[in-house]
């Protein structure tokens, strides 16, 4: 890095290294402590230091396997895109008004959650529903490792509760779909002009007079692929950069997708897969739990998880896929 003077080779670099460190320390931390093995190995020869040396080595011998496990992990194929930001994407699936107040109860989770961990979110569109909560809304999280961490989250999200429209005290089930997409910059993603269409219309929101009198909310849909992007901030310029790189990101994100799918035929578990229409978790109010059906995992600490408090349940699903990884490694080696 001391001897680049471009400034975006020395962002990289500085990445790059970022990436580099933690392998090289723990690789020199497992190096040293062999040599200590070794070392404290040949000293139980000697009878007056034979019985510390053997203590120490026991202890030694105890916590080899946790270092070799952690250089292998970092070892392992890792996701490229496993440090970007995200784009979250949160809509209303059957349910009617309670799917959209469900809705609104998700992106208030992953915001909560992204503040407590020093990440800005930044709403990129919005419907909201008729009784409140959200018929779709976009947002850009940004942050390090955030894809990282809520790349588990896509798929169907199922909520079992009464509606505070429900008079009968009828439980109800009700969905929403969570998708996460890599924000990757520089992007190499060619996005031709005959093969999109730019609409204007007018923005949805609270009311006021610019929403009711500028057509300035943006949708960009991809011709070939159907995707579309849309941003309704109050500037048409922003709104069409906003969308542009929006559609970048969904285009990216459907090669991604491609390849993942592909991967997963030889995998068995399904953690990580992406797969938006698979149902992964079901949250039931009368019980006060959450199961994630992917790892089988239940907690009963529904308030604290609508919250933020996603940790839980997101590090079991990282420890799941960890170990997915390491089995796949061995596997390649075996």
């Amino acid at each position: 890095m001391g001897a680049a003077t471009d400034g975006a080779e020395i962002v990289r670099l500085s990445k790059e290294h970022a990436e580099l460190k933690p392998v090289a320390d723990a690789v020199q931390g497992l190096a040293r402590a062999r040599a200590e093995a070794a070392d404290l190995k040949a000293m139980t020869g000697d009878p007056e230091m034979a019985a510390m040396a053997e203590e120490e080595l026991r202890a030694l011998n105890d916590r080899l396997p946790e270092l070799e496990r952690q250089v292998a992990l970092l070892l392992a194929p890792r996701d490229a895109d496993e440090n970007a930001s995200a784009v979250l994407e949160v809509r209303a699936g059957t349910g009617g008004d309670e799917a959209a107040l469900f809705a609104g109860d998700l992106f208030r989770m992953y915001s909560r959650y992204a503040q407590d961990r020093g990440w800005r979110v930044e709403v990129d569109s919005a419907a909201e529903g008729e009784a409140g909560g959200y018929k779709e809304i976009v947002a850009t999280v940004t942050g390090e490792g955030v894809f990282g961490r809520l790349k588990f989250e896509s798929g169907v999200h199922r909520v079992q509760r009464v509606p505070v429209t429900e008079a009968g005290g009828r439980i109800h089930t009700s969905a929403a779909t969570v998708a996460v997409l890599p924000e990757v910059e520089d992007v190499e993603i060619e996005i031709l002009d005959k093969d999109i269409r730019i609409d204007t219309f007018r923005a949805s929101g609270s009311g006021g007079q610019h929403v009711n009198k500028t057509d300035s909310a943006v949708r960009i849909t991809h011709l070939p692929t159907g995707i579309v992007a849309t941003s309704s901030e109050k500037s048409q310029h922003v709104n069409r950069d906003k969308a542009m790189k929006n559609l970048r990101v969904r285009l990216y994100d459907m090669q991604r997708q491609a390849k993942d799918a592909a991967r997963s035929d030889a995998r068995k578990s399904q953690v990580g897969s992406g797969d938006r229409s698979e149902r992964i978790r079901t949250y039931n109010f009368p019980q006060g739990r959450v199961t994630d059906h992917r790892i089988g995992l239940t907690l009963h600490s529904l308030p604290q998880i609508l919250e933020g408090d996603l940790d839980p349940v997101l590090n079991a699903l990282i420890a799941e896929d960890q170990a997915a990884r390491l089995a796949d490694l061995e596997a390649e080696f075996a």
